[in-house]
């Protein structure tokens, strides 16, 4: 699932990262949405407020919102940037640090005290987006751009060409591959939203603790690829 890159990879290994991470970014959207009403998985939104505010000369507050975008794009930055410095030492395990590095940032904003976050909320966005820009960026990197799990603006409209595409495409090779592609886009759109569900029923009680859940499944999604291989290896 992390360790397969390029041609190596097929559609079980990138249905698998998708559920596991496009599910990370799900709890993560709802969670900074209901902690401190920001958007804290895509920039798209952020744009546009910028330029409202620079219009309505509140530039305090486009400024905030610039700095969101860049840390989304810094994330995105540092996540190859480490990725490239591995490769250069080994070829296996190249995309841990990444990982880690999120599940790590994550657990530590679940564990800040409420008060601090709810008092700085521009940091703690900004920390989130850095984590799904890390993330995208990841993703990205793994499945040659097949994958994206932090926004679905894309994912809708890739969607949406491709079932319009049934009706036209009647090879049994062009089928095949639309109804993969099809069922990986499915496959994001379905767990972004059941992390997203779980996240909005776990806030009214852990409120950032919920993030616990999301640094944990990331964890876990390493451990479990790291024993997929030593198994591979035995057989």
């Amino acid at each position: 699932m992390f360790r397969h890159k390029g041609k190596t990879r097929n559609l079980k290994h990138n249905i698998g990262i998708a559920s596991l991470l496009s599910f990370v970014a799900g709890i993560v959207n709802v969670v900074g949405f209901l902690a401190v009403q920001k958007l804290t998985t895509n920039v798209t939104g952020h744009f546009a407020f910028m330029v409202e505010e620079a219009f309505s000369l509140n530039f305090s507050q486009s400024f905030f919102y610039f700095i969101y975008i860049f840390f989304f794009l810094f994330g995105a930055f540092f996540s190859n940037f480490i990725i490239e410095i591995t490769q250069k030492v080994t070829d296996k395990n190249i995309f841990i640090i990444p990982v880690l590095i999120e599940a790590l940032l994550l657990m530590s904003v679940a564990l800040l005290n409420y008060n601090f976050i709810l008092n700085n909320p521009n940091l703690i966005a900004c920390s989130m987006l850095f984590a799904m820009g890390l993330q995208n960026s990841l993703v990205t990197t793994i499945s040659n751009s097949v994958v994206r799990t932090t926004h679905l603006t894309g994912l809708f409209t890739d969607l949406g060409i491709e079932i319009s595409q049934l009706f036209f495409y009647k090879s049994d090779e062009q089928r095949t591959k639309l109804f993969s592609s099809i069922k990986l886009r499915l496959t994001i759109i379905t767990t972004f939203f059941i992390g997203g569900i779980m996240a909005g029923l776990f806030f009214s009680t852990y409120k950032m603790k919920t993030l616990l859940i999301a640094s944990i499944i990331l964890i876990v999604g390493l451990f479990v690829d790291y024993i997929n291989v030593k198994l591979y290896k035995v057989k």
